[in-house]
């Protein structure tokens, strides 16, 4: 049997570690790499938190396998035994320009099963975790199930970019809900935008295109809070592709979806 108790232990002290090479690295300077566009960053701290958690969790468990947002880790193509899906820093833009409002997010899976949830905010030193059935905690407060709450109260994450014209969804099903709400916020980091929702301070949180290492340890967060996660299309999430991406309090998330999204 898999000892998820000796697992979390691990995992919670090498993103510790982990944060404590990031936090030392903000007075050096960092190499900068584009992606697939200019926008999309990565540094010489993502690749080297990256091969520091894969070195740690190869050397633990070497009959794991690991999806790595950088690459460094397995070809990862079904969901088959124990998955670590990692990203080293979530939340690129905002470390280069801000050094704040990122975390390191790890999710570990086991037949398609979320058991392991870990967020950690960096900066603020808030480690979000979560080991199935045994509810979520920000450090040592247990986060509370989370309440029912009508949309007229509600605050929800989403990027301006949606609320514009673009190619991913036609944006008149969001300015609506944007009207409705309470407010609106954009942290730039979906792992945290994750966190906050399992936290309450965020009540949904929703985006058009998402990779798995961006949500894969909210998932088991939220599921210990109660929430719900889906594609706006209403669908299970697909944890080794890009989807859309919807979390939130279970009756505000039914409601969105059916009343506004879906209409």
């Amino acid at each position: 049997m898999t000892n998820w108790k000796e697992i979390d232990q691990k995992a919670k002290e090498w993103v510790k570690e982990a944060g404590e090479i990031i936090r030392k690295s903000f007075d050096s300077a960092l190499s900068i790499q584009f992606k697939s566009n200019p926008n999309d960053l990565v540094t010489n701290m993502d690749k080297e938190i990256e091969q520091f958690l894969i070195s740690r969790i190869q050397t633990t468990y070497p009959t794991h396998r690991i999806l790595g947002e950088e690459g460094y880790g397995d070809d990862v193509t079904d969901l088959k035994g124990v998955v670590w899906i990692i990203d080293p820093i979530d939340g690129t833009m905002n470390f280069v320009h801000q050094q704040r409002n990122f975390a390191i997010s790890i999710g570990i899976y086991e037949e398609g099963v979320g058991y392991i949830g870990l967020i950690y905010d960096v900066v603020h030193d808030e480690l979000y975790h979560a080991l199935k059935g045994e509810g979520a905690y920000m450090n040592d407060i247990r986060l509370p199930k989370l309440d029912s709450v009508p949309i007229e109260e509600a605050i929800i994450g989403i990027s301006p970019v949606w609320v514009t014209e673009n190619k991913r969804i036609d944006h008149t099903k969001i300015i609506p809900i944007v009207k409705k709400v309470r407010g609106t916020r954009s942290y730039g980091s979906a792992a945290m935008e994750c966190a906050y929702v399992a936290s309450g301070r965020l009540d949904a949180y929703m985006t058009m295109r998402l990779a798995p290492w961006d949500f894969a340890a909210g998932l088991v967060l939220v599921n210990e809070v109660g929430g719900k996660a889906t594609t706006l299309e209403g669908t299970e999430l697909d944890l080794l592709s890009k989807n859309t991406f919807f979390i939130g309090e279970s009756s505000l998330h039914k409601h969105l979806l059916e009343e506004y999204i879906q209409k």
